[in-house]
């Protein structure tokens, strides 16, 4: 697929708010300029997602990220963005009936011609990640597989760049690594740069409990490289 255009009507579905401006939020955004219909939908609010709970309890943290979530929503243009409000952190232990029932019927309703989603590793193998992979994998078979459906991957050129600090900052959840995707295996893959780039780390930055540690860790330039690609496969 050689642009956006291409992508048509957009579902993006993913576990936490920040989730999809990492992944896709590049995507989704010149979808948007495109005049193209963009539905985002996150299955919790990340209300456990902090290293410090005591100052950050998830009825607090929760109501904070919804507010992130939104301005992060208006600075990429997207304007219709649903949450599931399921619990961050525990969905695998989620009867998945439900979930899949409201996914299907999301996919009924907006009817997508490509649905953007994580791939069965999660990327960092995150159960949350992996869990809403499942989810969005049985819907898409219930609903009749209409249009397409993207898993978000890591490409082979950016794992090269970026392999050894994702060790250093003890990104995966297990002992499993990714093994990058090589360009004939990708579906679809877009490199921001200039505003483009500009209007991502734009909405990251205003998901600060997420995000400020990184960019004050890292960098804003370092930052905006590690952030600039977006890399999707077809799902089996």
């Amino acid at each position: 697929m050689d642009g956006v255009g291409r992508l048509g009507t957009i579902l993006s579905v993913w576990a936490h708010p920040d989730d999809e401006t990492y992944l896709a939020g590049g995507v989704m955004a010149a979808a948007v300029d495109n005049g193209q219909r963009v539905v985002c939908v996150s299955a919790s609010a990340g209300e456990r997602g902090t290293d410090d709970p005591v100052t950050w309890p998830p009825e607090r943290l929760g109501r904070v990220r919804r507010w992130e979530a939104a301005a992060a929503m208006a600075v990429l243009g997207v304007r219709e963005h649903h949450f599931l409000d399921l619990p961050d952190g525990s969905l695998a232990g989620v009867d998945p009936a439900g979930p899949v029932d409201r996914l299907a019927g999301l996919v009924a309703d907006v009817a997508p011609d490509t649905i953007l989603t994580f791939g069965p590793d999660g990327i960092t193998y995150h159960p949350d990640h992996q869990t809403v992979s499942r989810w969005m994998g049985a819907a898409w078979d219930n609903a009749g597989r209409p249009g397409r459906l993207l898993h978000s991957a890591v490409s082979v050129r950016h794992l090269k760049e970026w392999a050894q600090q994702y060790e250093e900052w003890h990104v995966y959840m297990t002992d499993e690594r990714p093994e990058g995707v090589h360009p004939d295996q990708v579906a679809f893959d877009l490199v921001s740069e200039g505003p483009a780039l500009d209007r991502k780390i734009a909405a990251l930055a205003a998901m600060h409990t997420q995000t400020a540690a990184a960019i004050g860790l890292l960098g804003a330039e370092t930052y905006r490289r590690l952030n600039a690609e977006e890399c999707f496969i077809q799902a089996p």
